[in-house]
């Protein structure tokens, strides 16, 4: 077991094929997870900060991080000197219901970090490839590598909007570019995502899973090491905290 801050954390169900440079952070909990990541991130922000004037941040959208994103937004830090962006995003409007932006915008630009600079990847083009140009010119101003990054991953392997065998992934896992745009097998299928090189150069890098279901999927992953058929295999070569609950 280990503690951090005043919350303990175990790791009895730490898989035993994870690469040793990686962090098994158990909470028994949705809740205390929630608020045991916010307080990881909000360190390494200040941390960030206390070095240069500005800190950046990439989260994911999706059900899972809400609980976090909303800890992490009672956070006290100086949130106008912290930029935020997305890991990936859907391409739709803001004002659609699956739209990521929407979702930070509800859930973590609100109380203390209602301050910060939200850097949004849709940018209203036709398609996400006819915006990735733009977006691209939108993040530019953004501190990168990026000073933490927060990851969540599907069950099919995916992360961020890194899907298996999706016909630019390929480009995707290896380009110098902040972002690209990508097809996810389910609607809507008109994806952004920051790169796999920008995503892996992150100074800490955190993936959010919760459920029995989740670690099999992260078992597997790190078994079959085949970035190409589960994505999220890109992320276990560097230093990686796992956050889980059961």
């Amino acid at each position: 077991m280990a503690t951090i801050g005043m919350k303990t954390v175990m790791k009895v169900n730490r898989p035993e094929v994870l690469p040793n440079q990686t962090q098994w952070l158990e909470s028994a909990t949705p809740e205390q997870l929630a608020g045991t990541l916010a307080t990881m991130i909000a360190d390494q922000l200040r941390s960030a900060l206390a070095i240069r004037p500005k800190a950046s941040l990439a989260v994911s959208g999706g059900r899972t991080p809400k609980a976090m994103l909303q800890e992490l937004s009672l956070q006290s830090l100086d949130w106008h000197r912290v930029d935020i962006t997305l890991a990936d995003e859907r391409w739709v409007p803001e004002d659609d219901s699956a739209s990521n932006a929407a979702l930070v915008k509800a859930w973590l630009l609100q109380n203390n970090a209602a301050e910060a600079t939200f850097y949004p990847i849709y940018t209203g083009e036709k398609s996400a490839h006819k915006g990735q140009q733009h977006c691209q010119q939108k993040l530019a101003p953004m501190h990168f590598p990026l000073d933490v990054l927060v990851l969540g991953m599907g069950n099919d392997g995916h992360t961020a909007s890194l899907f298996p065998l999706c016909p630019s992934l390929k480009e995707a896992l290896t380009t110098q570019d902040i972002c690209i745009a990508t097809c996810a097998p389910v609607d809507p299928t008109d994806r952004m995502t920051l790169t796999a090189t920008i995503l892996k150069l992150a100074q800490n890098t955190h993936l959010h899973i919760e459920g029995i279901g989740k670690r099999q999927v992260l078992v597997q992953a790190i078994d079959l090491k085949d970035p190409l058929q589960m994505p999220v295999s890109n992320f276990f070569q560097q230093p990686l905290a796992i956050h889980w609950c059961p």
